[in-house]
């Protein structure tokens, strides 16, 4: 339970630390892709693999999509 609480003080740490700077449109639509797709996959009821798969493909859709708005600018 110790390195458990640990592992997540430090996850929380990196996490935080990693935001110096605002967010660019790639990187917003990669959290919405990733979120969006995994939310799908598990209400739909997929399996842990399809969940996991399908927040990654959202992830590179939203990346792939933020790019374009942001080149478009």
């Amino acid at each position: 339970m110790f390195v458990a609480r640990i592992l997540a003080v430090a996850m929380t740490v990196c996490l935080v630390g990693a935001c110096d700077r605002p967010l660019t449109t790639p990187e917003k639509g990669t959290i919405v892709g990733a979120a969006a797709g995994t939310g799908i996959a598990m209400v739909a009821g997929g399996s842990f693999g399809a969940v996991v798969g399908a927040g990654l493909i959202g992830g590179a859709v939203g990346y792939l999509g933020g790019t374009a708005i942001q080149n478009n600018r």
